[in-house]
């Protein structure tokens, strides 16, 4: 078949005022750039007349600049779904101006399938291939592509040269649930296994239009390593070298997950170190560039994952040395990059970074002071209910100091206390297992907590009611409010709250 070729102008004149779009990739990896600042035009061209136009977007997870970025500038996003790391999409959600609803990422292609979060009227996918006979082969992401694709009405693709459809073709294994009561397992066995296709497969008259781009994923640069981000990633490394030496970890480990940041990347560092560690595989939804570097040291075997997340840099060295990697990395959407009961089955290590925990062991990831959206909970959720370990690490302080990332009660809960194994900071580990809610308080206070804390926490305590899990409900939040009121979580004087 003949395709209709097009400019990214004449696709984005295509979607209409309230039409869903579906995109495909996941974090910037393997998302379309080209048409939505195209719709961003239209957008601002549309309001300065005084006409309406704003879309809903349903993503794999993160975008790049030129999707959240330029839409959320450009007021063009009514609804957005599931997970956005950008800044001026989130000032725009937290002011109100877009409706955000926060999804664990595994479940999103099943809430479209069935109706949850509307009709998608138009996928755009970026994609190194197009075949006469509809076959579609993605580029660095794949999210949530497989099930939009086939629930639009209509298909627009991105075909992005930047990305070497030589070194691509055959690095997806795609695959899509059935809808319940109908569904299949899903046979992974081992991260290496595949189930699926290397391409999505539709029919050739629904794509309405290809544009030709040749432009680079908006890869996100991480700062260099700090003594605390070292620290902490040698406590989880030790952590886990003492749970192989016990026997808890079998002696031929058990596969990794891990969150995207400087923690992550310190972690693996420090676990790729570490001549105790046998090499490893990974079941996780991002792969970064420390774990490519693993590969090529033969410390990482295998890596199972939804995009390829690193710098252009790392991922042209891929594309080159295609003939190593092939056989060392497969791309998932996310429905399955993520299962839950697949995690559960292979007992996957799951390793993810907090805001705040709470003495007790709930933790926030997504929401400073309770209110303010951070970037979602993305796929932690996915990983850490359903661990074989679950670890949630970061720093014990934030904003110099002013902030104990450590607190009563957390402002808003991600992770309950009954999901969360493992709390670890630069100060050490509070190991949570077989402990009762006292008992917890009390590791992670001693082993996590800041020293210029630790005494606040401790009169908190005091002051609580007793019960199975203690807590002066007046107080719980009084760190967070003596901030909001004075900048400065030290300042907390526990008999400003009524008791």
């Amino acid at each position: 078949m003949s395709y209709n070729f097009i400019t990214a102008s004449e696709a984005a004149s295509l979607i209409k005022d309230g039409d869903t779009i579906g995109l495909s990739g996941f974090t910037p990896a393997g998302t379309p750039k080209a048409i939505t600042a195209e719709l961003a035009k239209i957008a601002e061209e549309k309001h300065a007349r005084g006409e309406q136009f704003k879309i809903n977007v349903l993503t794999g997870a993160s975008t790049g600049d030129s999707c959240d970025g330029i839409l959320s500038r450009a007021n063009a996003i009514n609804f957005r779904a599931p997970y956005t790391t950008n800044s001026d999409f989130r000032k725009a959600c937290n002011d109100g101006f877009i409706r955000y609803s926060d999804i664990h990422l595994s479940q999103v292609a099943q809430r479209i399938r069935s109706g949850f979060l509307g009709k998608v009227r138009v996928a755009i996918l970026e994609a190194c291939e197009l075949t006469d006979d509809g076959k579609i082969y993605l580029t660095a992401g794949v999210g949530i592509s497989p099930t939009i694709a086939r629930l639009a009405d209509f298909i627009i693709i991105e075909l992005n040269a930047a990305h070497n459809k030589n070194s691509l073709i055959g690095m997806h294994d795609i695959y899509e649930l059935e809808r319940p009561p109908h569904r299949r397992p899903i046979m992974i066995e081992k991260p290496s296994d595949r189930i699926g296709v290397p391409y999505i497969k539709v029919d050739p008259a629904k794509i309405a239009g290809v544009v030709e781009v040749n432009i680079p994923d908006e890869a996100r640069g991480f700062h260099e390593p700090d003594p605390i981000t070292d620290k902490i990633g040698q406590n989880v490394a030790d952590f886990l070298v003492s749970n192989l030496r016990s026997g808890i970890i079998p002696s031929t480990f058990l596969p990794l997950q891990s969150g995207v940041g400087n923690i992550a990347n310190a972690v693996l560092s420090a676990l790729g170190k570490n001549p105790e560690v046998p090499a490893f595989e990974m079941y996780t939804e991002v792969i970064q560039n420390s774990v490519i570097d693993l590969i090529k040291q033969g410390r990482i075997k295998y890596g199972s994952t939804c995009s390829l997340s690193v710098t252009n840099d790392c991922l042209q060295d891929v594309y080159d040395n295609i003939d190593f990697f092939a056989d060392k990395l497969v791309m998932r959407p996310s429905e399955i990059s993520n299962c839950p009961e697949v995690v559960r089955r292979l007992g996957v290590i799951s390793m993810n970074t907090a805001i705040e925990a709470d003495i007790y062991g709930n933790v926030n990831s997504t929401h400073i002071c309770g209110t303010k959206m951070m970037n979602g909970i993305g796929g932690s959720g996915d990983f850490t209910r359903s661990a074989y370990i679950s670890i949630f690490s970061c720093p014990s302080t934030a904003k110099g100091g002013c902030i104990s990332s450590i607190v009563p009660m957390v402002s808003h809960q991600d992770h309950s206390e009954h999901s969360v194994n493992v709390i670890i900071t630069e100060q050490g580990v509070a190991d949570l297992r077989g402990k009762s809610p006292m008992d917890r308080a009390k590791t992670i206070i001693e082993n996590c907590a800041h020293p210029e804390y630790k005494e606040l926490l401790w009169d908190y305590l005091k002051i609580s009611n007793k019960g199975q899990t203690s807590h002066s409900l007046s107080a719980a939040l009084g760190m967070h409010q003596t901030f909001i009121e004075c900048g400065d979580m030290h300042k907390t004087n526990w008999s400003d709250f009524k008791r």
